[in-house]
């Protein structure tokens, strides 16, 4: 066994017991992660904050229920993205989800563009286009690839069967492929 995974069980040990420090201690390691992982979802920085204080609140709240069988980021992060996509979908059923096209806009002030800054202004590129594909596109392709979860997974967190996932996250990808290529 590791030794951050020695110290992150110790942590979690330490957080059942109440203390403040060690609850501390394993919010600063994972809320950059969350909070991108909620951002990805629900597109706007004040709700991703909230999402990810509500599930890190959630999670210690039930840290019984953790039983190691992931790792227990893997674990925040499904609350994560279940908290993300409920608090999504609830905001759309209020019409109160804002747009927010210029969130990942690269700017070179130089006027000198290096491959780095060309490879992030493409990374940010499709990440504009992902924003504006079918709602059900958008989060099955983030969970898929910016997240890492396999069609399994994402059939049980989209509640859709494993044979639809397949297919919405191949119309997903045609669907931006398509828009890439009208935008060039």
């Amino acid at each position: 066994m590791s030794q951050s995974k020695v110290h992150i069980d110790d942590l979690l040990q330490s957080c059942k017991e109440g203390k403040q420090s060690a609850q501390m201690e394993v919010y600063n390691r994972y809320y950059k992660a969350m909070y991108n992982t909620a951002l990805r979802i629900v597109k706007h920085s004040a709700e991703a904050e909230d999402v990810m204080q509500e599930s890190f609140l959630n999670a210690f709240t039930k840290l019984d229920t953790f039983r190691g069988e992931v790792t227990f980021g893997a674990w925040l992060k499904r609350i994560v993205v279940n908290k993300s996509i409920y608090h999504y979908k609830k905001q759309r059923k209020k019409n109160e989800v804002a747009l927010d096209d210029l969130m990942y806009k690269v700017e070179d002030n130089d006027g000198i563009a290096s491959d780095h800054v060309f490879a992030e202004q493409k990374a940010q590129k499709v990440m504009e286009t992902m924003k504006r594909l079918k709602d059900n596109y958008r989060i099955s392709l983030t969970l898929h690839l910016i997240e890492g979860y396999d069609y399994e997974e994402i059939s049980s967190i989209m509640d859709i069967s494993y044979a639809n996932c397949r297919t919405t996250i191949s119309r997903a990808k045609e669907s931006l492929r398509k828009q890439l290529l009208i935008e060039n």
